[in-house]
């Protein structure tokens, strides 16, 4: 008996043992799971309860640098449906059908779907708000609308190569749209709420929301109104032309900061899907590589000067219409040549002989170094999409005749990117800049500036004396020179033409040009340099000075006013012994004339008369003036000289 007491003492303690142990363990993983895994295990339950309505966003404007939005959002709400909260299918998806113009199959296929929460795409995404407040009209049950936006171009096909577009998620698809996505888009947001397993809404559980985080705004460097100007002028220019293409820059050279960018055929970025991606995909500013023909002929230039290869107004140099170099003869673009010239001339008359003599001097290895130093053969490193590099010659590879071309602007190729960078490095003073789009990126909430873009200069590559003396030169072209149609009265205008033939399949193409110019101002301390291409403007003469100057100088004249640029002193005067302007007229000395003399003398003039009688007592404009065919000459009769002679 005492055996069988102790056995079943010593159970009874086992029993309690591995009671208490069972307890302990139970009690542990308990408190383990209530505290150690209890917030997990509730957001994993409330997930398989919860449905998230998600809020997008608002994508960041891009604004120019006076605040001017060029891309911004519209509300465009989008539609959802909980298929299980939704009580009579058939019904719901007529009403639905009705209100989206979308098949009934389709919207019952929609709100029939196994799935917590089901979109209606693509006819319920993004819908007008009068579509909207219909939907929300219907009051339907399982149905609900969601804050959303579509993308906008206040503008339309303004800057849009720079500014690209966003697709129907707002992802930044081209342009700076694209470039800069990360900072543009912003973080999703939601409106969570409950249901049960069969899809009903637990009352008892309050709404869940999660604020989205909208995208930082991004301001550019672009200034709207000289934007303007460029638009219209290549709007007129595409009327006027018709031609294949057309580029244009406006670039502040003293810190890189592109001021305005354009080109044609353009796009309205809110119909980029109705529009061949050849156009919307090439931003030609920075795409396209072509000969840069006259233009390039200022690197030379500058080349030679800081050499000190050549004095502008002492050397000088025979044109006889061509040179021969390495059994090729090269020509001038003036039949016969133009005789005996100082360099300046040269400059002037964009002689291709007289440069030939400039490559010659300054020998292949000298130029080349110059024309790299200046940025060609490489990126310029904007930020923009689908930048070209260009092609130059390989050294090793650069016989007498191909040094010789490149030194006119013939057998290399260049991005309109590059030029404007590599001219704005010779008129500043020397100073290679990256251009640059971006200026700041801004809270959207705030205002306040969370990044600040900043110029960078890569290089010095020049001297101040041969800035000087370059943008000399290059005011003579606008005043005496080839460049006289981008002269603006009371701004002094810098400037070079380009005429460059086209190529394909590795010959040049008849009748086919792309002609250009490049201009600066003012042109003693430039504050803006603007290159226009146009390729093969058709009904005209395919020339650089009568296609592209006229166009940059109207876009000068805009800028005077824009940036409130003042008359300076030591301006060239314009002089009318162009072959691209007609002969000026000496106006007369008609004080004194009989009127019936006059007839004689204003074959070319157009008058304008005041007063009574036959005899002129004053004139405007004074005698020796130089004025263009067809002026207007005012003329006043004195009535009371003309009864004095008859006295007499």
């Amino acid at each position: 008996m005492r055996a069988t007491f102790f056995t079943v003492k010593k159970r009874l303690v086992v029993s309690l043992i591995v009671g208490l142990s069972l307890f302990l363990i139970i009690s542990i993983r308990l408190g383990y799971v209530q505290f150690a895994l209890g917030n997990f295990l509730t957001e994993r339950a409330e997930d398989s309860w919860s449905r998230n309505v998600p809020f997008e966003p608002q994508r960041g404007d891009i604004l120019d640098r006076n605040d001017v939005k060029l891309a911004t959002n519209q509300s465009a709400p989008t539609i959802f449906v909980v298929p299980r909260q939704i009580e009579n299918p058939t019904q719901v998806a007529k009403q639905l059908s009705d209100v989206l113009g979308m098949p009934v199959q389709k919207a019952y296929k929609h709100i029939t779907k196994v799935t917590s929460i089901e979109r209606l795409h693509p006819e319920g995404r993004k819908v007008t708000l009068d579509i909207a407040n219909k939907i929300r009209d219907l009051d339907i049950k399982g149905v609900y609308i969601a804050e959303d936006s579509r993308r906008y171009y206040p503008y339309g096909k303004y800057l849009s190569h720079v500014l690209g577009f966003a697709g129907i998620d707002n992802q930044g698809l081209m342009g700076l749209e694209a470039y800069y996505d990360k900072e543009l888009k912003g973080e999703e947001g939601n409106v969570r709420f409950f249901s049960d397993a069969k899809g009903k809404r637990m009352p008892k559980i309050a709404d869940q929301y999660q604020s989205p985080v909208d995208g930082l705004d991004l301001r550019l460097t672009i200034d709207s109104r000289i934007q303007t100007a460029i638009e219209r002028e290549l709007d007129n220019a595409e009327a006027l032309y018709n031609p294949e293409g057309i580029v244009a820059i406006a670039m502040n050279p003293n810190n890189g900061e592109i001021l305005g960018m354009a080109s044609r055929p353009s796009f309205n970025p809110i119909e980029y899907q109705t529009v061949s991606p050849e156009i919307y995909n090439r931003n030609l500013p920075v795409w396209s590589t072509y000969e840069p023909g006259s233009t390039f002929k200022i690197i030379t230039l500058a080349a030679a000067l800081e050499e000190n290869l050549v004095n502008l107004q002492k050397d000088n140099f025979h044109d006889g219409g061509s040179v021969e170099v390495g059994g090729a003869h090269l020509h001038c673009w003036k039949s016969g040549g133009h005789g005996s010239q100082t360099f300046l001339e040269v400059v002037q008359n964009s002689c291709n002989p007289g440069f030939v003599e400039l490559g010659d001097r300054l020998g292949k290895a000298k130029l080349f170094k110059y024309i790299k130093d200046f940025g060609f053969g490489e990126k310029t490193g904007i930020d923009l999409q689908g930048e070209g590099k260009g092609i130059l010659f390989k050294l090793d590879r650069v016989g007498p005749l191909e040094a010789a071309t490149t030194a006119f602007g013939q057998g290399v190729s260049v991005t309109p990117i590059q030029q404007v960078a590599a001219v704005a490095a010779v008129v500043n003073g020397g100073y290679l800049y990256k251009p640059y789009i971006a200026k700041e990126l801004v809270d959207s909430k705030t205002g306040t500036v969370l990044k600040k873009f900043t110029p960078e200069m890569k290089r010095k590559v020049i001297s101040e004396e041969t800035s000087k003396q370059v943008r000399y030169a290059l005011e003579s072209v606008v005043a005496q020179g080839t460049g006289k149609n981008a002269f603006v009265d009371g701004l002094r205008v810098g400037g070079k033409t380009g005429t460059a033939q086209k190529v394909k399949d590795g010959r040049y193409m008849e009748n086919n040009y792309i002609v250009s110019f490049i201009g600066f101002a003012p042109a003693d301390k430039p504050e803006v340099v603007i290159y226009v291409a146009v390729d093969h403007p058709r009904d005209t003469l395919q020339f650089g000075g009568t296609v592209a100057a006229p166009i940059v100088g109207n876009i000068m004249k805009d800028i005077k006013q824009i940036l409130d640029i003042k008359s300076r002193k030591g301006a060239i005067a314009k002089e009318y012994n162009s072959w691209l302007d007609p002969a000026p007229i000496i106006v007369p000395n008609f004080v004194g004339m009989d009127k019936s003399k006059l007839q004689t003398q204003l074959v070319e003039l157009k008058i304008e008369a005041s007063g009574s009688g036959n005899i002129v007592k004053f004139q405007s404009p004074a005698p020796g003036t130089k004025v263009k065919p067809n002026s207007k000459i005012r003329l006043f009769f004195d009535e009371e000289k003309n009864d004095k002679l008859k006295k007499k």
